[in-house]
């Protein structure tokens, strides 16, 4: 994503309690981003839809309702927006969590959880998760309509 932040453009930053009642707040904070870098509906709702499903699940499994904090640092630019999610909670890599949904399965009978984060892993262009110094770090991005594996209709 070199070419889709500029230079002297520099990352924002967030820093919230592990709680649901944050996540309206992350969701504003990504929505600034995707308006700085002009990204268009779809674009827009694929990035909030994965911060969004990778930070409710940071609440609710990885702190289970504990205290806790998320730090989600931001960059956008005219090739779309970069995301990074980060905790302290149990590592937890989404990518090996992460199971296709059994659509041959009758809905009753499917397991119950990780659909939210096939959603979020599917709805990204790209992903890539580390454990650091005690840190899960998730990096998500979206490029912008230009390169948008699915452009909208004419």
């Amino acid at each position: 994503m070199g070419d889709m932040v500029e230079p002297a453009s520099k990352p924002s930053v967030l820093d919230v309690p592990a709680k649901i009642g944050a996540l309206g707040e992350i969701a504003a904070f990504v929505l600034r981003l995707a308006g700085r870098a002009g990204l268009g509906k779809q674009a827009t709702y694929r990035i909030r839809l994965a911060v969004d499903e990778l930070a409710t699940n940071i609440i609710m499994h990885g702190y289970r309702g504990g205290c806790g904090r998320i730090t989600v640092r931001g960059r956008s630019g005219p090739g779309g927006v970069r995301i990074v999610l980060e905790d302290t909670a149990p590592p937890f890599d989404p990518v090996e969590g992460c199971l296709p949904p059994a659509t041959g399965v009758p809905p009753q009978r499917r397991r119950v959880g990780g659909l939210g984060i096939h959603l979020a892993l599917t709805s990204v262009d790209e992903y890539s998760y580390a454990r650091m110094d005690g840190r899960n770090t998730s990096t998500l991005t979206v490029k912008a309509e230009g390169t948008d594996p699915c452009p909208p209709r004419p």
